[in-house]
């Protein structure tokens, strides 16, 4: 038995993420399946084939611009059926509620829960509710399970990136981690930066349709753009070159990192995706998605490089060369 013990950092997406899975829960689940270490998992039934996710929600706080908790929870699940190329149908709602939290508050969250739900186009169709003594939760936490259909015939991401691939981002970056952050701290800037959270179904099929290939495809969650792109260069695979003044981030995000210390390619979104694809229909799929709502600000934002080895590069502003690594602590906890 180790004497380790965990840390806010274990649930930070990055690399003591990694660890804490790679070397704690693939040792009592080895599975195929979980290996690859997928945000959702391809179920091939009699049927057809289906994919399955779930999901826990713990932000602070619980409501911020733009959105709150129930709100995150739905999208947040949606989203990780939709960059595994499937439609998302159904979903599952748990809540562990502590004693004390307003009633009024707790129907704010289902409507907004149901809203969100509508506008995915998912039913909520189980659920769990449990209460905890005042002090051992902090007003509500959600998990919530997805599952959905992936279309006969339609193709999916996967496979090896290899050099001259696009890689795009579907809109600025930092959003929701901003928004949160300036919530939580109470920073008032001028004008208010709200979540990006929002369903990327729509954004995730108009990839798949115009591209030949799309090695790669997730939504900017925990670490954000940085601490997922080097999911796409684990082992011997080619590095990505990013491009700094081609990445999209809003001056109200800048403002607030540099006030605080932050890197935006690190801050969580919530309602973006980044996807490789192959050079020749990059630009069928930039346009594809600057006319998907929600995914205006698509932006071409560098390439996968055979000048480097597994490795996420960034050329900045100034023409040097930066090494974006995994998250390494928690930046910013509790942002989802």
């Amino acid at each position: 038995m180790t004497e380790e013990r965990i840390k806010l950092g274990h649930g930070s997406g990055g690399i003591l993420t990694r660890r804490l899975i790679e070397e704690t829960l693939l040792r009592f689940f080895p599975s195929e399946r979980l290996a690859t270490l997928p945000d959702s998992a391809w179920l091939d039934l009699p049927g057809g084939r289906l994919a399955f996710t779930t999901d826990s929600y713990v932000v602070d706080p619980i409501f911020f611009p733009g959105g709150d908790i129930g709100k995150l929870a739905v999208f947040g699940t949606v989203n990780d059926l939709a960059v595994v190329g499937a439609l998302p149908r159904f979903i599952s709602c748990a809540l562990i509620l502590e004693e004390g939290l307003p009633m009024a508050d707790l129907e704010t969250i289902l409507a907004s829960m149901k809203e969100a739900a509508d506008a995915a186009g998912v039913e909520v169709v189980t659920g769990d509710t449990k209460v905890v003594p005042r002090g051992k939760a902090d007003a509500v936490f959600i998990n919530t399970a997805g599952v959905g259909v992936v279309p006969e015939g339609s193709s999916l991401p996967g496979g090896r990136a290899l050099p001259g691939d696009v890689v795009i981002a579907s809109g600025p970056l930092g959003d929701h981690g901003a928004a949160v952050l300036s919530k939580r701290e109470g920073l008032s800037l001028g004008s208010s930066v709200e979540s990006d959270c929002a369903p990327l179904t729509a954004a995730a099929q108009a990839v798949l349709r115009n591209a030949a290939r799309v090695p790669f495809m997730r939504d900017l969650t925990r670490g954000g753009l940085a601490t997922v792109l080097n999911e796409a260069t684990a082992g011997d695979a080619p590095a990505i070159l990013l491009r700094e003044t081609a990445i999209p981030v809003r001056e109200e995000v800048r403002s607030i990192c540099e006030l605080l210390g932050l890197d935006a390619l690190y801050l969580a979104c919530e309602g973006r995706l980044a996807a490789i694809v192959d050079p020749e229909n990059a630009p069928a799929v930039v346009d594809a998605l600057r006319a998907t709502p929600g995914a205006e600000g698509t932006c071409v934002i560098g390439e996968v490089s055979a000048h480097y080895r597994g490795e996420v590069v960034l050329e900045t502003q100034l023409g040097t060369h930066r090494l974006l690594q995994m998250l390494s602590g928690e930046q910013l906890p509790r942002i989802c």
